[in-house]
């Protein structure tokens, strides 16, 4: 299974690099234009390069499963806010080049209406980028809601491509040859077909593929269980850990849709899928609301955050609302009646906010299960462990060879950069364990 991922990633990757190298190449082909200086070529290569990465974002969000299984979609999140920048650099830094060497192409008019219009796209796509990046990086600090800036990302991201695009013909310097004019519009319908599929295919798909809420199971620490049912189909299978996009209130044709955990055992019958969330403000204050019946669509499975590979025990370090994908694979090796000794460490605020801790209980009786809660806030009498889970609280409770367990961490991301930390220091080899970041923004 490892090495077929291996495999799989390199060939993705080798892919990713074509789509951006092979347009800057073929300028190169055929008949050139008059040569310029190197500062004026290294600048246009910049900006070519950036638009061809930009247009690709389309397709790292456009939740192909063949794609991103290798990596697990958080992964895939997180390398698209980061080449994402990469790729605004690329472009912001190319007219600042020409500007820096004395470019005539970038001098300005006797009258803002001589502009040429290639260069008001320029100032068009540049603009969005810039705007696209601030709302992106300090949204919460900006206070705007998720699904207004989920919508302004989109326009944004299309007006910044689609400028640039237009920028580039209206320049025209490269793209008076008709093939690599014909390459490059070519490129911007393929990157339009990414749009589409998220935008419409996939959502006809849902559309035919409906659930329905079965219950709604109020938690411990103010956390809502949806459980939910197929309606007029057999639902799909997940794995231990992975996570779907919930649409609530809404046709699956609706712009934002929210990612979260499965938290029920992946051998559940009837196509069941339960979903735990935690109120943090925004869309999850309002789940508790969802009534029993309520139409939803769900968009999954995805994820590599998942058990599977060989190993003597599973280790299971869980923070906060990040126990419940650790609540998927307890209760999935609890059916599958797997005999492998299972450790969870659970940190948490305090004793009474602690979800799932009744029914945590009562698994040890069907699984070899060592449950370790850690608590920063615990009850005078508490005589457990307190404070954070370090690597001293691993040597506490973990049997030695720490190599030989795998190891699941989710929680804020502070603890799981301690908990990395702790694993490395304990000579854990980096494939024996495993993060999954939930924030895709």
């Amino acid at each position: 299974m490892q090495h077929r991922d291996l495999v799989r990633k390199a060939i993705w990757s080798a892919i990713y690099l074509l789509f951006i190298l092979a347009p800057l190449f073929a300028l190169l082909a055929g008949k050139l234009p008059p040569a310029r200086n190197f500062g004026t070529e290294f600048s246009v290569a910049l900006g070519y390069s950036g638009l061809a990465m930009m247009g690709l974002q389309f397709g790292l969000t456009a939740r192909f499963r063949y794609v991103t299984e290798p990596w697990g979609e958080d992964v895939i999140y997180h390398f698209h806010r980061r080449i994402s920048l990469m790729a605004v650099a690329l472009v912001v830094v190319h007219p600042l080049i020409l500007i820096a060497i004395g470019s005539e192409s970038v001098a300005l008019p006797d009258s803002v209406w001589d502009i040429p219009w290639g260069a008001r796209f320029a100032a068009l796509s540049i603009g969005s980028l810039i705007v696209l990046v601030v709302t992106a990086l300090w949204r919460k600090q900006l206070k705007i809601r998720y699904e207004l800036w989920h919508l302004s990302h989109i326009v944004l991201a299309l007006t910044a491509v689609f400028a640039g695009m237009l920028h580039m013909v209206g320049w025209g310097f490269y793209l008076v040859d008709p093939f690599k004019r014909a390459l490059w519009i070519g490129m911007t319908v393929f990157w339009i077909a990414l749009l589409l599929y998220v935008r419409l295919f996939k959502p006809l798909f849902m559309l035919r593929r409906p659930y329905r809420v079965a219950e709604v199971r109020m938690e411990r620490g103010d956390t809502v269980t949806l459980v939910m049912r197929p309606d007029g189909h057999a639902g799909f299978r997940f794995k231990p850990g992975q996570f779907g996009w919930l649409t609530l209130w809404a046709s699956p044709f609706r712009i934002t849709g929210h990612p979260f955990s499965f938290s029920s055992s992946a051998e559940a019958p009837d196509g069941r899928v339960d979903m735990t969330i935690r109120n943090l403000g925004d869309f999850t204050n309002a789940v508790k609301a969802v009534a029993v019946g309520q139409r939803i669509y769900l968009d999954g499975p995805y994820g590599a955050f998942t058990i599977g590979n060989p190993t003597d025990m599973h280790v299971l370090i869980a923070g906060g609302i990040g126990i419940t994908p650790m609540m998927s694979m307890i209760r999935t090796l609890a059916d599958r009646g797997d005999p492998r000794p299972l450790v969870l460490l659970y940190g948490g605020k305090d004793w009474d906010t602690l979800t799932f801790r009744d029914e945590l209980d009562t698994l040890k009786t069907r699984l070899d299960l060592k449950i370790v809660y850690v608590l920063s806030q615990p009850p005078e009498d508490w005589s457990g462990e307190r404070g954070r889970i370090t690597a001293d609280v691993f040597k506490r409770h973990l049997p030695p060879a720490y190599a030989d367990h795998e190891y699941f961490i989710c929680g804020p991301d502070v603890m799981m950069d301690a908990i990395e930390t702790a694993l490395g220091e304990m000579k854990v080899p980096l494939a024996r364990y495993h993060s999954e970041r939930y924030s895709f923004v």
